[in-house]
């Protein structure tokens, strides 16, 4: 037997006010049609009183509840984000106040920018497996609206603001493709890209956060082969194949990345999950964001194979294989 990291509740929550690229079309020179067919994003959330603690606090307060589970009872809590509330302290401590966590429980941020919920998943998991923790609470939650130059049309259409929440809870597994919850996880970078996606700015640097810049090209050509890399590596570590996968969740980002990737892969369209249309590239919240979205509906469901894939600045990039 071995110890497994099973998923027992999902979460998310999006700010209510939403910009349609109709919407942006007011703000710079773009039109819904040239943000459609070369994004797949219809509209995103922007929050507007809220930061990111508000986001995160409640996802995760959904997630708790749809795994009944007492906040008082969560071993240790990560936060993915780029998009903190303070330099310090870690947001992932304010949130844990705020959800009623007992003291002394770890809580802590990872900045792994698109790839932080894979990032974090693979931390908890390993706690998990180590037989430090029992159960743990992960989170991706962005508030990218701060950060985005809203005159950059190139950049500005692409960003929301969102958050998405995961319960994790150790469970005894035969250590086979057969088991319930994570199977395999993989993460990477190559700072050598890291001039490509980034902010302007930062506290050491300029005293101030920046704005995001991007190298489209280059973003795009790495992101195919990355993606697909990270979804071959979780499912061959895992003892699987894409004949066994039910569903493949990528880092919400592009729908053209996407579709290549799907490509890449070899998949039917009717196994790819997307939700970029209606929140954007939601960064380190988007693939969470999709998993509970998705839970919600019914469109996935118990005992599915799912492989999730992300990259991001850094550049970083990530995969899981998880039995639901």
């Amino acid at each position: 037997m071995s110890i497994r990291s099973e998923i027992i509740g999902f979460g998310h929550y999006l700010p209510n006010k939403v910009l349609t690229n109709d919407d942006l079309s007011k703000m710079v020179e773009t039109s819904d049609e040239w943000i459609r067919t070369r994004t797949g994003i219809i509209s995103r959330h922007i929050a507007q009183d809220e930061i990111t603690s508000d986001i995160a606090g409640r996802a995760a307060a959904m997630a708790l509840k749809n795994a009944s589970v007492n906040p008082q009872d969560v071993d240790l809590l990560i936060l993915a984000t780029v998009t903190t509330d303070n330099t310090t302290p870690s947001t992932a401590a304010k949130v844990a106040r705020d959800l009623g966590m007992r003291a002394g429980a770890p809580a802590f941020d990872i900045s792994a920018a698109c790839s932080g919920f894979v990032y974090a998943l693979t931390m908890a998991d390993n706690m998990i497996r180590l037989g430090q923790v029992k159960t743990a609470v992960v989170i991706g939650a962005e508030t990218l609206s701060k950060i985005v130059d809203w005159t950059d049309r190139n950049t500005c259409v692409l960003f929301g603001d969102g958050g998405g929440a995961v319960v994790l809870r150790a469970k005894e597994g035969k250590g086979d493709a057969s088991d319930t919850g994570i199977l395999s996880t993989c993460i990477f970078a190559d700072g050598s890209m890291y001039d490509n996606l980034k902010t302007t700015g930062g506290v050491s640097s300029t005293q101030n956060a920046g704005v995001v810049f991007m190298n489209g090209k280059e973003v795009f050509k790495h992101a195919v082969g990355s993606l697909s890399q990270a979804a071959e590596t979780a499912m061959s570590d895992a003892g699987i194949n894409k004949e066994d996968i039910d569903w493949l969740v990528p880092h919400q980002a592009n729908i053209r990345i996407i579709e290549s990737v799907r490509e890449k892969l070899d998949l039917p369209e009717d196994k790819v999950i997307i939700s970029l249309d209606h929140h954007g590239n939601t960064s380190a919240a988007s693939i969470p964001l999709a998993l509970s979205e998705n839970i919600e509906s019914g469109r996935l469901k118990k005992g599915d194979l799912v492989v999730l894939t992300a990259m991001g600045a850094g550049f970083t990039w990530g995969g899981a294989a998880v039995r639901l």
